[in-house]
């Protein structure tokens, strides 16, 4: 019965997935000059607002893609508490940070879902699950999902990997099965790490990003 009912689950959030709201921009807080659109970004593109503050779940202060980022670049998930897609993949999550630790990459968490930030994806809530999952990278708060509308990110997960210029060389999914880690064939974002670290041609550049929508406001 609980198989069933995760089966429903995950086949109701992939069809939700389709339908990713917009939400409005907080412009105050965006550097000057800077412009969006509704897409992913393109690969080679270079990642903005790498200054824009994510604060840390336990109010203790926030960082910055730029401060986070080491010195062959940054992996960006967009993550959350409750999608299935999400609870089915993080069980991967501290391998892939091992794998960017050891080609000098860093490796962050994003939580956009600002219409759920009073419910599943409250600070408080956020810092139970980091804890309890043991993540041994940041989990942080993309405030009115600034960063994501920018990224154009659209699920839980979605994984955007940045060289050390903050150019964009990977964009996508963890890998090709989120069911079942020992059936996965194609390690998208590992293998993209690997080359990344290694200075070599990632053979992947891009997968379909499945998941959850991530929670915007609605306009």
């Amino acid at each position: 019965m609980k198989k069933i009912l995760l089966a429903v689950i995950i086949v109701c959030a992939a069809i939700m997935s389709a339908f990713v709201l917009k939400g409005p921009l907080n412009v105050d807080t965006l550097p000057v000059g800077t412009t969006l659109d509704s897409d992913s970004l393109a690969l080679g593109e270079k990642a903005p607002l790498t200054s824009l503050a994510l604060d840390k779940p336990d109010g203790s202060g926030s960082e910055t893609l730029e401060s986070l980022k080491k010195k062959n670049g940054i992996l960006v998930v967009f993550s959350c508490n409750t999608c299935p897609f999400v609870i089915a993949w993080e069980d991967r999550y501290n391998e892939i940070n091992n794998v960017a630790k050891d080609n000098g990459i860093a490796m962050v968490l994003v939580n956009s879902n600002e219409a759920r930030r009073d419910g599943d994806d409250a600070p408080n809530k956020m810092l139970v699950h980091q804890r309890e999952q043991k993540y041994s990278m940041p989990y942080l708060i993309d405030k009115n999902h600034v960063l994501a509308d920018a990224f154009g990110a659209k699920t839980t997960p979605h994984v955007f990997l940045f060289d050390k210029d903050f150019k964009l060389v990977y964009e996508g999914a963890i890998d090709d099965n989120y069911k079942d880690k020992s059936g996965v064939k194609q390690y998208f974002t590992k293998d993209a790490l690997k080359a990344l670290g290694a200075g070599k041609e990632i053979a992947v550049k891009s997968s379909p990003a499945k998941g959850c929508s991530i929670k915007r406001l609605k306009s």
